[in-house]
This record gives structure tokens, sequence and C-alpha cells, in this order.
């Protein structure tokens, strides 16, 4: 069992921790990012800090295409590898006391206190720091509104408790940053103007230009400050400053207030930005507590449907909150333009784009705590990048659409050939979302318009991607890498075969359902083909041991379980080299049981039980997607304590850092895998075929735990003790469900007994 790395204290609702510890400042950063969906930035310190860490803030839609550099340049590789770029570091507030710059990595202080709120995304941090014989508290308070989008809110308290002190505070908007994944330490950003007007400055810089015919960006900064004292402008490249000077007595103090709007041109023009800016600040007048009033009702409203209370296991409970809470930091939904990046706006790892993991983890989540236009902005997403999906199959010289790998416009942007033009398994994600939203919401009007359109390209793709074998007389799929990414060039994984025979059922089965009301028209010959490639695709397989096979030649290697593994070698993506990776057995994540997951009724539960006995212990999770699978599966075959193991490592995944690999940003999409887990898992919520279902389980280390869901226009809340089990229809019509395997009709509030039974083994 990996030693966990743990950094903050245990506590239901806060991230909090009273040590800055130097050696793992990154870590700390990524634990304390905050965003609101338009803008989000690391939990990095206003006034300097010399020790290594990393400073970024990112800006929801503003990336920059970044050329492609390959030794062996091949045919379909795409001109540009896209990333989002650290943007405009807004909340400098440089700090001097007598004359001495303070730096917490150099000053010496005590009383360190570090504060995540998650009730209300507030981070709150105070340090005293010692200049000689003064000594002065500082105290921040910084939050991005989730109702003002473009508003940042940061204030300083000063309190001189020893001494006399001169005290300095140089405010900045500050764009000379770098990305640290840059080619050749390269500047993203060039200044366009500057301004300053009454109480407000202001900065524009703009992306540079590129080859690529991708636009450039601009991005406007503008800040005014509320205080005892008017600042000092200043005006350097890429920055504008103002300094505040103050004098303060034993046990005197100051607040010193820090607005920011920030505006990019994805929204308004870049002439225009300035003025709007300084418009908006001018608007958002309200005061400090009346803006943090603001924001505490906004949270309390969001978490009222999406909290999950967890009874007598606070770590579990501070897992899921944290992870529920920079799930919405991310994304909420506003903007249809945006999907959610594995990042989100804690890191430069991933490049800030999106990647399969929103259809496959985050629309199911999405769809149960938000409301379903959510959901259905991240179907609208890729249905507006179609023809770029297409654009990339032709890439390959393939017919139909293939959905990117990474992609900010809907083109592929990433440059790994055994990734990007292997791991084709993503665009039976895309499809997978829309079947997800229709059989969860009910609602037809989405696949019989955009739906189809979409379906009907992908399968095009796939009819086009097989071959057909005449020895076997099958339809074979060969050269893929399927969800395990440490096996590349693969012939026949079980799963990318199986996903894409299911998208041309779907697909035909749907436009057969619909076509009356479809624009999309499928000829019969096309229709003929693809049914017969559903008929005869070839499915590996193993009869003596019952099992799905992974691939092809999967069963020919040393087969071992994970624990023979010896601990120095784990993580193996950071001990082994990559083709011993290849050779090996071991597994990154879920792939055969990424499928049974998706597919869990076309399954009997024998078969379930057989390949997850198989493929768990060779399953190193080594990607941040592979637990919450797991987790799911052992509930549901009554293997409490796996199930409960495998949660522990979703919910904390980085609060613990157990793939030693958090420093760099946190795992955003993959920690919908908790609540997956809790809703999915422990109370076994199905709804196949349109029927809702609930067969619950209670781990031995919690006393109860609740949660709502939204489902077909109804608010459900489940709560589930040692004792009962309690569902509650809070708002909406009665509906007919099943409760352990019974069919019963909530109208409501109903309570049945626990019933539960955990599997020997």
């Amino acid at each position: 069992m990996k030693k966990v790395q743990r950094l903050f204290e245990i506590d239901p609702w806060k991230i909090r921790t009273t040590k800055l510890d130097k050696e793992n400042r990154r870590l700390q950063e990524s634990l304390t990012s905050i965003g609101n969906g338009y803008m989000g930035m690391r939990g990095n310190f206003e006034e300097s800090y010399s020790g290594d860490h990393h400073q970024g803030t990112y800006l929801a839609g503003i990336w920059y295409p970044d050329k492609t550099r390959v030794g062996w340049w091949k045919n379909g590789y795409p001109e540009y590898f896209g990333k989002v770029i650290n943007a405009l570091d807004f909340i400098q507030m440089k700090l001097f006391v007598n004359g001495h710059e303070i730096d917490l990595t150099t000053t010496q202080f005590e009383d360190f206190d570090l504060e995540l709120n998650m009730e209300n995304g507030v981070l709150t941090r105070s340090f005293v720091a010692i200049v000689g014989a003064t000594k002065v508290r500082f105290t921040f308070e910084r939050f991005l509104s989730i109702v003002k989008q473009e508003l940042a809110v940061i204030k300083l308290t000063a309190e001189s408790l020893s001494g006399e002190a001169e005290l300095k505070v140089v405010s900045k908007l500050d764009n000379n940053v770098q990305n640290e994944d840059s080619n050749y330490e390269e500047m993203f950003w060039l200044e366009k103007g500057r301004g300053h007007q009454e109480e407000s400055s202001f900065l524009t810089a703009q992306t540079i230009p590129n080859n690529f015919g991708i636009e450039q960006f601009s991005v406007t900064g503008a800040m005014k400050h509320i205080g005892p004292s008017i600042g000092l402008q200043q005006d350097d490249n890429l920055e504008v400053s103002e300094t505040f000077t103050y004098d303060l007595k034993p046990q005197q103090s100051i607040q010193l207030e820090k607005r920011v709007v920030v505006l990019t041109s994805r929204d308004i023009p870049e002439s225009e930005q300035g003025k709007k800016a300084i418009a908006l600040l001018t608007e958002y007048n309200d005061s400090f507590e009346e803006l943090l009033a603001e924001q505490n009702a906004a949270w309390a409203n969001r978490w009222a449907l999406a909290d999950v209370l967890i009874g007598g296991d606070d770590e579990a409970q501070q897992g899921i909150r944290f992870n529920i809470f920079q799930l919405f930091s991310t994304y909420y939904g506003e903007d249809e333009r945006l999907n959610i990046g594995p990042k989100g706006f804690t890191g430069e790892k991933y490049g800030g784009a999106t990647y399969w993991d929103t259809e496959a983890y985050a629309v199911p989540m999405y769809l149960g705590i938000s409301d379903p236009g959510i959901t259905k902005n991240l179907l609208k997403y890729r249905h507006n990048q179609l023809p770029q999906a297409q654009h990339n199959a032709r890439q390959q010289g393939l017919n139909g659409a293939l959905y990117p790998m990474v992609t900010f416009t809907g083109v592929e942007c990433h440059n790994e050939w055994e990734i990007t033009f292997e791991e084709i398994h993503r665009n039976g994600a895309i499809a997978y979302a829309i079947y997800n939203y229709t059989t969860y919401t009910g609602d037809d009007s989405y696949i019989q318009n955009e739906g189809l359109e979409v379906l009907t390209e992908i399968a095009r793709f796939w009819a086009d991607r097989v071959h057909y074998s005449k020895r076997q007389q099958k339809y074979m799929i060969h050269g893929v890498t399927g969800p395990n990414e440490y096996e590349n060039n693969i012939n026949n994984n079980w799963y990318t075969n199986y996903l894409a025979a299911w998208v041309l059922s779907y697909t035909l089965e749907s436009y057969q359902k619909h076509q009356n009301q479809t624009s999309v028209s499928i000829s019969s010959k096309e229709q003929e083909k693809w049914q017969d490639i559903v008929e005869h695709m070839y499915f590996p397989a193993d009869e003596e041991l019952g099992i799905f096979v992974q691939h092809d030649t999967f069963l020919d290697k040393e087969l071992m379980s994970a624990n023979d593994l010896s601990p120095e070698d784990r993580p193996l993506n950071q001990n082994w080299s990559w083709d011993k990776i290849l050779r090996s057995c071991f597994i990154k994540q879920a792939d055969v049981l990424q499928g049974i997951y998706f597919f869990g009724d076309h399954f009997t539960k024998e078969e379930k039980r057989k390949n997850f006995e198989f493929y768990e212990p060779m399953t190193v999770h080594e990607s941040s997607l592979s637990p919450s699978i797991h987790a799911i599966l052992a509930a549901e075959l009554g293997l409490i304590d796996k199930s409960m193991e495998m949660y522990q490592r979703t919910a904390r995944l980085d609060l613990d850092n157990y793939n030693n690999d958090t420093d760099d940003g946190l795992h955003i999409t993959s920690m919908t895998g908790s609540w997956l887990t809790i809703v999915q898992g422990f109370a076994q919520m199905k709804t196949t075929g349109g029927n809702l279902s609930f067969a619950p389980l209670l781990p031995k280390e919690w006393n109860q735990y609740s949660f709502h869901i939204n489902y077909r226009g109804r608010l459900i809340f489940v709560s589930v003790n040692k004792e009962e089990v309690k569902i509650d229809l809070k708002d909406g019509s009665a509906l007919a469900m099943m409760l352990y395997g019974k069919e019963i009709s909530l109208e409501d509030s109903l309570t049945v007994p626990l019933e539960q039974e955990e599997a020997n083994v």
C-alpha cells in the first residue's frame, strides 16, 4: 500500500495547515488552487517567494499553438501542440517592512496559517514577519467571484505587533510570465496597451503571433484599491503597479483591498477591453463584506444540491467535498465553448486541453448534481467541433469523424503517436455520453438532431477503421492503444472492439427510431455494412479462464500480481523504462473493466466477477481515472473492503498525493470518481434503459451517507445508515423505480431495511 503524503489537516470543510512546507511548496500550491470557471490560479503567495514553486494563473479558453517538435515526422502528425498559457499575474502585492522585502524563503516568520474554505472558495493566509525588533502580522483573504466571473478580490490586513513598521506595498498587474513547459523559454505575451483612470489602472497584452491560423488572444486586467492611502503609479514593460506606504505604530493595523477585473477577447474586443474593465470595477462597488456574502450564498446554492454527507469518516468527507469543490471551480456549464481540462486551472500538464475524461467520467456526475443544461453544453461542445473531427479522420485517410485525444478547437493537437492516433477508443466515449444523457434525462430532442449527426460520423469512422480477416471471418481493429496506456500498438483491444461495435449498433437503433425527425441520412447499404460488422466483430476471449482478453497477445505475457512488485518500483512510470513497462503485464487503468462498467447490463455477474478477479490484481492504478471504476465494480460484486480501498484512493488521490504527481496540478476530471463511487458504487444507482434503481450498501467505516440527485425532472434524496435506507422525493411527480430488485412507486418518502451481504474473499 502506498504511503500517503498528507500536508493538510483533516477537516470536513477546510484545507488547512500551520506549516509552510518549503520542500513541498508546489504540492501546497496545487491543493490550495481556486477558480470560478472563467479563471483560476494555483495557491501562490501575493508577496514575493524566491523558493521553489510554480507561479500560475490561467484563463478559460486562452491557449497557444506551440510548434510540434519531433525527431521523425510522420504523415498525420498535427502541426502544433496546443497548451494553456500562464496568464496575467494579478495577485501580486510585494511587501516591505523597514526596507526589507518580505520573502518567506528568507524572512524570519512565525504563526503561519493557510486555509482554503471549501464552503465558499475563500483562500486565507496569515503569518507574522520578524524584521529586527519589529513584528508585523500579515493576513490575506482572496476569492474569485462565482457571481461576477471577471472579478477577483484580495484583502490585505497588516498589524504591527511590536516595534514601529514602515510598510510599503507594491501592488502589480504583471504579464512578465512564462510557461514552465514552453519550448526554449518563449515569452507568449506582447503588451498592447495600458492606462490609468482616476483610481484604476489597466494593462492589455496579446499572445504572440503563430503560423497556424489560430487567433491571437488579448487579455486585459484592471485593478483598483480600497484603503487609507493613495498609490503611487509606475509603469514598466508588461506591468503596471501602484505603491502604498504606511507608518504603523505598535498595535496599529491597516487594510488594503485589491479589486481586479479580467477580460479576454473571447468576449470583448481588444479595443474595448480597457474601458469595459474599468467600467466593471466601478460597477462592482459593493463592500468586501457584501461581495463575500454574495459569494457565500452562491456557493451555498451549489452545495445544497451537490453535497454528499458522510458520517463517521472525516477523511472521506473532506475528500469528496474537495473534489466537488475543485470540479465546480473549474466548470459549472455557463459557457458551451468550454470543457473540463484534466488539470483545470491548477497547472500546465496536459496543456489545459480537453480529453475523453469529460465524456466518460464527468458527464454522469454533472447529470446527477446539476441542471441538465450543463451536461447538454458539454455535448454541444463536441457537436460544434464535428467539422474538425471530420478533418482529424481525413488526416488519417479515414471516413467519418475522429474526435481528438487532446484539443482546444476540435483539431487534434497532441503529438505522441501511440496515444494520439492509436488511442481511438475515445471516439466511442463521445457517443457513450450522448447515450448517457438521453437515457438519464429521457430527453430525445438532442439525439434527434445534433446527437445523430455526431453518432453517424463516429460510426462511419469505425466502419472504415475496421478490417475483415478472411482467415477468422471476423472484423478486427489493429494498431491501437486501449485505455491501458502501458501497452501500445496492440491488435484487437477488447474494449476498443466492443465499443466500436456498440457505437454502430446504437447509431443504427437511434437512426431507425428517429429517422423521421432527423436530417441525417444513412443509406441502406451503409446500414447493412454496419450491421454486418456488429454481428461479426472479433472479441478476444478465453473460455478456460472465463474472461475477455485485453488484446490478442496479452495472455502470452508473464502474468503476476502488482503485489509482487517492490515498493521501490512504484509508480512504474517514474521508475521503469518505457520498454520494460510495455513488456510487462501491469495495467495502468481499467481497460476490459472500463467496458464492463460502461455496459454493465450486457454481462452476467459471474462474467463481471471473473474479469475483475483476473485484471484488478495486475492493475497499478497509475492513472487517476482507474480507482473509481474498480471501486464501483467491487461494490456491485460485494467486495466492500476493496471498494472502500479504491474509494479512498480516488477521493484523496490529490490530498494524499497517491501517485506522487500532484505538485504539477490536480487531477480535475478524475475527481468525479469519488462521487461516482458513492452513488454508482455504494448506493448502486443504475439508470439502465431509463429505469432508475438502487441497491445501497454501507462501508463498515461509515455510520451513514446521503446525497441528492436530479433525475428526469425530480429531486431525490437518498440516505443510508446501518439500519435502513430512506429515499425521499423532494420535488417532482411520482416515480416507478427499483429498490433492491423490487419495483416500488416513489411518491413521497420510503424507508426499507439495509440489505447487505459482503462477498467471501
